[in-house]
């Protein structure tokens, strides 16, 4: 089963608004990919932030999770504090060291894919941060 996530920058009391939405990005700023799962999210605060993975994980449980099977987990605050801060030869760093992970090497993610992704990624959160908001991952299985 496949995943479609959602990257969107929004209000903390949007939660539910943006758990049930049908696709977020048509109504928040965001960027949407493929097959990005819970551990991949996990991945990239492990980076970033500097957590272990077991400790990092507890930061991603959903916080919602609506009845057609989609859920929604948020970015930690330090998570976004610090893509915001990183400037672009950062986050190309980033996406270069996440690329070589086993949990995006295992399915054959692209350097430069993983790299557009963090770029994308620290200027949503740059957005999220000059204007107060937060950074929801939406998650919906496709059925392939």
């Amino acid at each position: 089963m496949a995943l479609l996530t959602n990257f969107v920058a929004a209000e903390e009391d949007e939660l539910e608004a943006v758990g049930e939405s049908l696709h977020p990005i048509d109504e928040w700023s965001g960027i949407e990919r493929r097959g990005i799962d819970i551990a991949k999210v996990v991945m990239l605060h492990c980076l970033l932030v500097g957590d272990d993975f077991d400790l990092a994980t507890t930061y991603y449980e959903p916080v919602y999770v609506n009845s057609d099977g989609g859920l929604v987990l948020r970015f930690a605050d330090e998570l976004l504090e610090r893509l915001a801060a990183l400037d672009e030869e950062g986050l190309e760093r980033t996406g270069m060291e996440l690329a070589a992970t086993d949990t995006f090497e295992y399915e054959g993610w692209e350097t430069e894919e993983v790299e557009e992704l963090v770029l994308e990624l620290g200027e949503l959160a740059q957005l999220a941060e000059s204007q107060g908001q937060v950074i929801f991952v939406w998650m919906y299985p496709l059925m392939t």
